[in-house]
Order: C-alpha cells, then sequence, then structure tokens
C-alpha cells in the first residue's frame, strides 16, 4: 500500500481524485492537505504533533496554484528537510507554464502532468500513476 497526499486546494478536484480512485479500484489511503503548510505539517513528525501519515511508501500528489504556500514553495521546504525530502512528488497541476515545469523538475519531481479535461482520461492517469508507483515500491 501506498500512502498518497493530495495537496490541492480546490474541492472540485479532490472529489475528483476520489471518485477516480474509486473508479478505478485504487485502495491506497488518500490523505489530504488544503496547501503546503498543511501538508507541511502532516508529514512531519515532531514530539508535539507526530505525522498523520505512515512514514513509509508515501507519494505526493501536489497542485502548484494553492493560497498559503503554493506548490513549488512547498517543494523548496519539502527538500530542505532532511527528514522528508526523500519523499516522490508528482505535480498534478493546470499549468502549463514552462518556467512552473523547470522550477518543479529543479527540485526534483518525479513527474509533472497537466490535468485531464475529462474524467475517463483522468482515471486513466490515477490507475496508470497507481500502477507504476506500485512496480516502483516492488524493486
Amino acid at each position: 500500500m501506498l500512502n498518497i497526499l493530495l495537496v490541492e486546494d480546490d474541492e472540485v478536484d479532490i472529489m475528483t481524485v476520489q471518485r477516480a480512485f474509486k473508479k478505478g479500484n485504487i485502495t491506497n489511503p488518500l490523505f489530504i492537505a488544503g496547501n503546503g503548510i498543511e501538508a507541511l505539517a502532516m508529514l512531519r513528525d515532531t514530539p508535539e504533533q507526530p505525522s498523520l501519515i505512515p512514514a513509509d511508501r508515501r507519494l505526493i500528489l501536489l497542485d502548484l496554484n494553492m493560497p498559503k504556500m503554493n506548490g513549488l514553495e512547498f517543494l523548496h521546504e519539502l527538500r530542505q528537510d532532511p527528514a522528508i525530502r526523500h519523499i516522490p512528488v508528482v505535480v498534478l497541476t493546470t499549468s502549463n507554464e514552462e518556467r512552473d515545469r523547470v522550477q518543479a523538475y529543479d527540485l526534483n519531481v518525479a513527474g509533472y502532468i497537466l490535468k485531464p479535461v475529462t474524467f475517463n482520461t483522468f482515471v486513466e492517469l490515477m490507475v496508470t500513476l497507481n500502477k507504476y508507483w506500485t512496480l516502483c515500491e516492488m524493486t
């Protein structure tokens, strides 16, 4: 089982991911953070606040356009923290800006995917990502 953290502020996009998981029979636990600050708090393990997400087999699906702390700011913070810097991140966004793509890859994302327009394509994307990360974890 992968522990997947979806960092997304848009309720419709969150519901779309949840529906895609259900339709694609993806049973991995899905944790949700509304912005980068919430995501970091969920990932970090401190004496005051233990991590809300199991420490092993984590994957982050990250939107870029969010309030408080956007996706690129989150990536920068994540990569600075030795305890969580190794977590793979796949950017899932509507931003087709080359600048965003370059910055994300400079911060060692595992992939940069534009959100599909149709629901069926989105389901196929989630199923493919799940299969890919399951295979990566098995080796």
